[in-house]
This record gives structure tokens, sequence and C-alpha cells, in this order.
């Protein structure tokens, strides 16, 4: 029977039951010793980028990036709220964007307040890898409007405390996946919620999110 499949995380989390993939930051993680084995994303994250020290952070991200274990670059994005001015974000971003495409390894976004920014980036870039927003908890119609312009939306705690956003997940396809991020909230009660609200099984939710992970190369 396939395992939990968490997506995003900030913490260790693996289990026989888990497969996670954990999200370490060029910016704060660099000194850390990097995990070999344990499947990780890597990326510059928008609060913490800049452009002084971009080309040093895209250095150290172009050689840990090409690890085996390394399944998604990022988290990077936009963020109107924190961070470097957005036209620095923005390039920051690019960068990132240019590298996952050259290595052929899917984006995971944040972003907050600037998704018509995004959606602009990603028609000018037009990248040949899938763009996922992490951590969706917004409104129906703004998901549709993601998944209209090629993003893959992955849901956490949103789920469990926002109607709009269980809704928004009612919404969509089956293509899409469930992470934990930073919440207190374990995988197996996001899995729990995420196979109510689609009226399926957990095992059929276990099969079609292997399935999504298997097409994006993340197992």
């Amino acid at each position: 029977m396939p395992r939990f499949l968490d997506l995003h995380t900030h913490t260790v989390k693996q289990s026989e039951e888990v497969t996670a993939i954990q999200s370490l930051s060029i910016t704060q993680d660099i000194f850390l010793a990097m995990p070999k084995t344990r499947p990780i994303s890597i990326g510059i994250h928008p609060w913490y980028g800049n452009l002084p020290e971009l080309q040093t952070h895209m250095k150290y991200l172009k050689v840990l990036s090409k690890q085996q274990n390394v399944k998604l670059i990022g988290e990077c994005g936009l963020d109107k709220l924190r961070g470097a001015p957005l036209n620095e974000q923005t390039e920051i971003l690019t960068k990132q964007i240019q590298l996952a495409v050259q290595l052929d390894k899917p984006i995971i976004l944040h972003c907050v307040k600037a998704f018509d920014e995004l959606i602009a980036l990603k028609k000018q870039l037009n990248p040949s890898v899938p763009m996922i927003i992490h951590g969706f908890d917004k409104k129906p119609e703004l998901a549709l409007q993601l998944v209209h312009n090629g993003f893959l939306l992955s849901f956490g705690s949103g789920l469990i405390k926002r109607p709009s956003t269980a809704l928004a997940f009612q919404q969509i396809g089956d293509v899409f996946f469930l992470e934990t991020d930073n919440s207190s909230f374990s995988i197996e009660e996001i899995y729990q919620k995420a196979a109510e609200l689609k009226k399926i099984s957990i095992e059929r939710l276990k099969d079609i999110i292997f399935a999504n992970w298997k097409k994006l190369n993340l197992l």
C-alpha cells in the first residue's frame, strides 16, 4: 500500500508510514550537512534572498541541487508583505526557475499577495517544469485561475481550518498534493480531511497522490 506522502515540511519527520520532502533554505541551512538520501527541496526563500548575495547563493544552489535526493527547487517565490522589494524578489525567483529548467526539476512556490505577478512571470518565462504553489489556502476562484494557468496546488492545514480552502479543494480535479509545512496537524490528519472532502477512501486518496508524485519523478 502507498505511504503517506508529505510534499513540503520544515521538520524532519520520516517514518515507516510517511515519506516527506524536507524544505531547506540556502540562506539559512547552508552550513548544515545536506542530507544525501532523505528527500529534500532547496532554494532561496523570498523572505531571506537579496540581490547583493544572489551570485553566492546561486553558486551554492547550483551545486547542491544536483544531488539526486533534491526533488524540488524551492521553496522560492514572491511575497509582498516580507522580504526584498518585489522587483528584486522577481529577479531572484527568475534565476531559480531557470536553474530548475536546466535540471528538469519541479519548483515549489511561496506566494503572498503576488499571484498576478507570479502568473505574469510564468507566462513570460514559460518554463518546461511543473510549478507547485505550496500551502494553498485561498478561495476557489483563485485556485481555478491558477490551475487554468498551469500551476499545481499543494494543500495543507487550510483544508481543516478554512471552509473556503476546503471548497477550493473540492472544485479542482485529481492533480493535487498534500503537505504539513510547519503545521501542528499531521499528514495523516490532512489526508483524512482531504478524503472526506473528496468523498473517497484514504486508500484511493493515497493512490491518487502516489500517481501525482510519480508523474513528477518525486518518488
